[in-house]
């Protein structure tokens, strides 16, 4: 076990490294102004020379980028610009994560609790209106670009119950249509691998064996195919915690929340480099540690995984 996790702890550290350096560079062929602020209209080109040469920026990439390794190592994320002027990047990003985790918490919520009994429901009616209708919605959620439904939400739905099409801190029905929103694609996620995980179980020789003896198809259902059915999912979770609790970019600006998500939206509109920059690296990061600790859950949950190379790991 300690030489599987250390394996995918080193492969997650050399994502990390990659994504962080091709971000590092890519972010520098952003206008430049994402470093001057609202004051660079009013400097002559001589005084934003100076002004970047000061701020190491006409330094070689190479040096540049040891900079910011060195910076980051110790939480320094830079400055923000434009946003908020002098203002630290991981101070405004503090500000903003409360809204994306409490909606996240609330979404994730809803995913577990409607998609897994979805996924059941289906499995256990096979071909019959519950599942064909389960399809139906997870068919619908997967083709349809999200932005789509999420208009339809808030401009219909809305409408028709009458609740604020954006939101309001003070207003918690206004908090409602961005927790569904949000939660949509992650109960049709659910929903879909557990009938999935199901129906192969539900196939499996053990099963028929327990039915032919006699054993009710419910208490099979409970003590063992969910059981074996869930174990592939656990892999999943992680992530999907870790990202529902990053914020969503659409749902966050689409409804006005302050949240990570669409705080990105606006810094990349605005052109605020140094923010650009720690947010899509904090997105990485989360989507990488989902995966390692899906991979770690995952072996740990089921010890018929076999760890070594030569014994078929994954």
């Amino acid at each position: 076990m300690p030489k599987y996790i250390f394996e995918r702890l080193g492969r997650s550290l050399i994502s990390l490294f990659i994504i962080i350096t091709v971000v590092f560079l890519l972010v520098r062929l952003m206008p430049e102004e994402g470093y001057l602020g609202k004051r660079s209209d009013k400097m002559s080109e001589k005084v934003k020379e100076a002004t970047l040469t000061k701020m190491g920026l006409r330094d070689p990439v190479v040096t540049q980028l040891g900079r910011f390794y060195g910076k980051l190592i110790k939480g320094d994320l830079g400055l923000s610009y434009i946003i908020a002027e002098n203002k630290p990047v991981v101070q405004i990003i503090g500000e903003r994560a409360p809204y994306s985790v409490a909606f996240g918490l609330a979404a994730l919520a809803i995913q577990l609790l409607a998609g897994i009994p979805m996924g059941i429901c289906m499995a256990r009616y096979k071909s019959k209106i519950p599942d064909k209708l389960g399809t139906a919605f997870v068919v619908l959620i997967n083709a349809l670009p999200a932005i789509i439904y999420f208009l339809i939400i808030q401009v219909y739905v809305s409408g028709f119950f009458k609740i604020g099409m954006l939101f309001d801190k003070g207003d918690p029905i206004t908090w409602i249509l961005p927790c569904v929103c949000m939660s949509l694609a992650g109960i049709a996620g659910y929903a879909m691998w557990m009938r999935r995980y199901m129906v192969d179980e539900l196939n499996k020789d053990y099963v028929q064996l327990a039915l032919a003896k006699g054993v009710k198809r419910s208490d099979i259902m409970k003590k063992h195919v969910f059981r074996n059915a869930f174990v592939p999912m656990v892999q999943y979770l992680p992530a999907s915690i870790l990202l529902t609790l990053s914020g969503s970019i659409y749902v966050e600006s689409l409804f006005s929340i302050p949240g990570m998500g669409g705080l990105l939206v606006q810094a990349v509109r605005r052109q605020d480099n140094n923010l650009v920059q720690a947010l899509v690296l904090l997105f990485s990061a989360v989507g990488i540690l989902g995966l390692l600790l899906g991979d770690i859950l995952m072996a740990v949950v089921d010890p018929r995984i076999k760890l070594s190379k030569k014994e078929g790991a994954r």
